[in-house]
This record gives C-alpha cells, sequence and structure tokens, in this order.
C-alpha cells in the first residue's frame, strides 16, 4: 500500500537469528577514507545495510549514503558481482565511497551460480551484524541475492529504484527487480509510473514516490566530472561531435543476429561514433568475428570500459547515445543529450513519453535513420523529482525503525 504518514514499524525481534554459523567472511577495518564517524559507532547506532555489487547499483548507492550515514551506521556489502578495477573499485572513488565494509568476492559465472554463492555470503554477513534493514539497488543479480539472502533471515528489505516495468521477463533484469519487488517491506519507486506498477501489482511492501537518486548523483558528479576528467581531449574529440555508443545486455551480446546487425548499423554511421566496449561484449564480437569489422571503421573509437567521472563527461558532450543500458537512457535524459535504444522495451518510458528516448530494437535501417533523423523537440520535465530522493529514504527508514 501507499505510505501516507510514513508509519511503518520493525518488531524487536525482526532481523535476528538464534545461532550464527562460523564465518567465512570478516568485516573490513575502517579507513581513513571513511567518511562515517567513529563516533556513531561508539555510541551503538542502528546498523543498516546496503547491498552492491555493480556499477548501477554503485551510483545509486553514493548519494543514499552520504544521507544514511548521519543517522545510522551504514554498513556497505560489495558481492564482487563486477570486480574488474575499471568496473568496480574507480567508481568508489570517484563517486566518494569509502571502501565496502565486506568484500565478498563472487566474481563471475553464470545467473544461477552468481545469485546462489551471494546469497550465501550475504546470509553470513547479515548474521552477524543483525542489521534493522537491508537495503538493495536497481536490477542486477545482486539485488536479487541481496533480497533474498535478507528476506531468509527475516531482514526487512528496502528497494531502491522499486517498480520498475518493461514487461518483457525473458530480461534478468525483469526477472531480478520484479521478485525483489515482492519480497520488499519497503519499496522506494523513482517516479509515479513505478508507483503505478506496484499498486497494480498489489506489492505487499510499503510504497513511496521519492522521486529518482540519480539526480543527486549526477548534480554532484557532472560539475567534478568537468573538471577532473580530460577523456574528451584524450580521445580527440574536443573540435567534433560524436554518437556515444553502449552496449552491454545479455539479449543483444549473446544473439548473434542481434549483435551483428548493431554493428553494421555503427558501420553504416558516417559520424564519429565513440564506443567504450564493456568485456562481456568485447568477448562476444571476438567469438561472432565482429571485432575487426567494427575497429576497421576510421570513424569509430573503442576504448576500455570507462571510469564514472570519464563516462559522465563523454555522455554531458555527446551528440546523441546509443544504447541498451537502462541507467544510461536515464542519463541521458537528466543530461539533456538525446537518445536511441537499442532494445524492443525500456523500463523507462518517461523518456520515451517525453520524446527524449526513441526504441527502435536492432533494426539496421531504423537504427541508422533514427540517428539521422531524431531530434527531440520538447523540454525536459522534472519526472525523476527533485533531488531529494535520498533525504526521503532516510526519513522513511527512521521512522520505520524508531
Amino acid at each position: 500500500m501507499l505510505i501516507a504518514g510514513l508509519e511503518m514499524r520493525l518488531g524487536p525481534d525482526e532481523g535476528t537469528q538464534e545461532s550464527l554459523p562460523s564465518l567465512r567472511v570478516t568485516r573490513n577495518e575502517l579507513r581513513t577514507s571513511d567518511i562515517r564517524t567513529s563516533e556513531g559507532r561508539a555510541h551503538g547506532a542502528t546498523k543498516v545495510v546496503s547491498i552492491v555489487g555493480a556499477r548501477p547499483n554503485f551510483v545509486k548507492l553514493a548519494p543514499v549514503h552520504r544521507t544514511l550515514v548521519e543517522h545510522f551506521d551504514h554498513i556497505v556489502v560489495h558481492t564482487g558481482q563486477h570486480y574488474d578495477y575499471s568496473l568496480s573499485k574507480i567508481f568508489f572513488q570517484h563517486l566518494n565511497l569509502p571502501d565496502p565494509d565486506y568484500e565478498l568476492g563472487v566474481g563471475s559465472g553464470s545467473h544461477g551460480y552468481q545469485v546462489g554463492e551471494m546469497m550465501k555470503k550475504v546470509e553470513e554477513v547479515l548474521l552477524s551484524e543483525r542489521p534493522r534493514i537491508a537495503l538493495v539497488y536497481g536490477d542486477t543479480n545482486t539485488t536479487l541475492a541481496g533480497a533474498l539472502a535478507a528476506a531468509k533471515v527475516r531482514v526487512p528489505v528496502a528497494h531502491v529504484e522499486a517498480g520498475l516495468r518493461c514487461f518483457d521477463m525473458e530480461m534478468p533484469e525483469e526477472v531480478n527487480r520484479v521478485l525483489t519487488d515482492h519480497m520488499s517491506r519497503y519499496l522506494f519507486a523513482p517516479t509515479k509510473t513505478a508507483v503505478e506498477n506496484l499498486l497494480r501489482e498489489h506489492c505487499q511492501g510499503e510504497v513511496l514516490l521519492t522521486g529518482d537518486v540519480m539526480v543527486e548523483t549526477l548534480r554532484d558528479s557532472t560539475k567534478l566530472a568537468e573538471r577532473e576528467s580530460h577523456v574528451i581531449d584524450d580521445l580527440g574529440l574536443r573540435s567534433s561531435p560524436y554518437i556515444l555508443v553502449t552496449v552491454h545486455r545479455a539479449e543483444n551480446t549473446d544473439d548473434r543476429h542481434r549483435l551483428s546487425s548493431i554493428v553494421e548499423a555503427l558501420t553504416r554511421i558516417e559520424k564519429r561514433v565513440v564506443f567504450p566496449i564493456h568485456p562481456r561484449t568485447v568477448k562476444a564480437l571476438e567469438e561472432h568475428g565482429l571485432y575487426g569489422k567494427l575497429t576497421s571503421r576510421r570513424n569509430v573509437t573503442t576504448t576500455q570500459p570507462l571510469g564514472f567521472l570519464d563516462f559522465i563527461k563523454l555522455e554531458k558532450h555527446a551528440s546523441m547515445i546509443v544504447t541498451d543500458s537502462g541507467g544510461v537512457q536515464k542519463e541521458a535524459y537528466l543530461l539533456g543529450v538525446p537518445c536511441i535504444t537499442l532494445r524492443e522495451t525500456t523500463e523507462w518510458v518517461e523518456t520515451v513519453r517525453e520524446g527524449w528516448n526513441r526504441v527502435v530494437g536492432v533494426d539496421v535501417e531504423k537504427i541508422t535513420r533514427a540517428v539521422e533523423t531524431f531530434k527531440p523537440r520538447r523540454r525536459r520535465g522534472r519526472v525523476f523529482g527533485t533531488g531529494k530522493a535520498s533525504k526521503k529514504i532516510a526519513e522513511a527508514l527512521t521512522k520505520a525503525i524508531n
């Protein structure tokens, strides 16, 4: 049901167990870079846990952490879903996040393996720390594993970015977000559409329209990126407009036909193309014999995955973004950059309704035509809120616990 006065209460015994297993994961020592105060911990501040593991989780965690640390002993658990430095640690640095309290080191593997290993290790942390609430973010395997582990040991789950739907259950992310929403006690929805989805599905948790935390992340990071990042000069982009491309979703990388169509479209585009390539995408391009075709084009510049500040700067200065990423679609809208989405559906329907995102799938003609002709005609609204989502989340959790 929709939260009215935020009247949420926890029972005194929720989130505890009678006995604990011998732990194989241990909490890291506090570092001087940790922005939390030792004084707050010394006085027995209430514990809440955030479970993250991939880039989409990290960028949502940043503003929430800075707010929660004012009220709680906020414990950060990193599952290791993204273990490559460029996809993980560098984001903590650029987002001014402290080192995680727990690094579980799960790493790569099939969906089932990842979720299973994460659940086992997250459960150990929860049984040891006994937090009052566990927060999960977005729609990654880490999100689902964290929610499942918490639900099984009766720690209430709070889902940040609840209620998104693209209505395609063949997408792993859709499975993750739907299941997580139905396990969560507290559902923090970024948009009115997300609230409507949750109510339509009769999710049992308390629903609160918070706005989107990415408004805060981009507000805090864009100026820093302008000052600190040299990626525009490093790639020689200062004097020429360019299209920024990202492709990483399994539906595109694992299907040779779809990936081949995307590459064919990119090779037909006459404008400058900048393509930071996800490791899984590189592997798929090589396996399907497409890597050489892509990189041989003089107008295509490929790079390794970029740090958050470099990527934000590339997004901001692009003339257009072509992507299959949900997060990048939203970032494009917030930064005022036209977006072409290489999927059949999108969870960010507001960006399409507002006229800043065109969903074209992987049809070569549709992609190239959209790149040539798509120009948003409407001004952007505040469909993702006004930058107060993390404050609303902290207030709701404080009322829930007290």
